[in-house]
C-alpha cells in the first residue's frame, strides 16, 4: 500500500506553530461610500419627473446679471441611471443639468447649447460626489475635466467651484459656491407650472 505523503500535513503543522508576527496580515478594504443616500437623493428627484417649477434667485454674491427673467426648471427625462433637468432663463433654453449614477456616486454636468443646438464653448463641466452626502443634499466639487476647461478659458477662479443640489418636500435648490462667490436659486415644488419647450439641442 502506498504511504500517504506527509509533506502537506507537515506544512500545515508548521503553519500552526508560527509566531503571531509571522502570520500573514489580512488588510481590510476601506468601506465604500454609502450608496443609500445617493439612491434616496436620486429617487427624490426622479419622483418629480415630468413636472416643471418656477424659481427665484435668493443668493447672488457678488451680484451678476442674466437671471432677472422668469426661471423654470423642468425634470424632463428620467431613467434608472440618469436625470435631465433643463434650467430655463426667460426664453434662453441653453442650460440642462444632467445627474448620472456612476457606480461610485453621482455626477452633475452642465450641458450648454447654442440656439442651433450645437455645443457652447463652455459645456459639460461639473463635478462628482466625493462623499455619501444626504438624501436631501448632494455636493459636486469640480472635476479634473472642468478645472482644465476653466483654466483654458481664463477662468481659474472657477476651479474651486462646488455645486450643490437640495431636494426637500417643498423646495428644490441649486447652489454654486466657491471662495468669494455664492449663487443659489430656489424652486417652489408646491406649485407646478406649465412645461416649457425642449431645451436647445434636444427633441421633444
Amino acid at each position: 500500500m502506498k504511504r500517504p505523503d506527509a509533506l502537506p500535513l507537515l506544512t500545515m503543522l508548521l503553519g500552526l506553530c508560527q509566531p503571531a508576527w509571522a502570520q500573514p496580515v489580512i488588510v481590510k478594504e476601506a468601506p465604500l461610500l454609502s450608496a443609500a443616500s445617493h439612491e434616496a437623493f436620486f429617487d427624490s428627484l426622479r419622483a418629480l419627473c415630468g413636472k416643471a417649477f418656477a424659481g427665484k434667485v435668493v443668493v447672488n454674491q457678488p451680484s451678476s446679471d442674466g437671471f432677472g427673467e422668469t426661471l423654470v426648471m423642468h425634470v424632463r427625462r428620467c431613467s434608472d441611471s440618469q436625470l435631465q433637468i433643463p434650467f430655463h432663463v426667460g426664453t434662453n433654453r441653453s442650460r440642462t443639468w444632467i445627474i448620472t449614477k456612476t457606480g461610485s456616486g453621482l455626477s452633475l454636468k452642465h450641458d450648454h447649447r447654442r440656439p442651433d443646438g450645437s455645443d457652447d464653448a463652455s459645456t459639460m463641466y461639473g463635478g462628482h460626489t466625493s462623499e455619501a452626502g444626504w438624501p436631501q443634499l448632494q455636493s459636486f466639487p469640480a472635476d479634473a475635466f472642468s478645472k482644465e476647461q476653466f483654466v483654458r478659458q481664463g477662468l481659474p477662479q472657477a476651479i474651486g467651484n462646488t455645486w450643490q443640489i437640495f431636494v426637500y418636500p417643498k423646495v428644490f435648490s441649486y447652489r454654486l459656491v466657491r471662495e468669494a462667490r455664492e449663487f443659489r436659486v430656489d424652486f417652489d415644488l408646491t406649485q407646478p407650472v406649465a412645461v416649457p419647450p425642449a431645451p436647445w439641442g434636444y427633441r421633444d
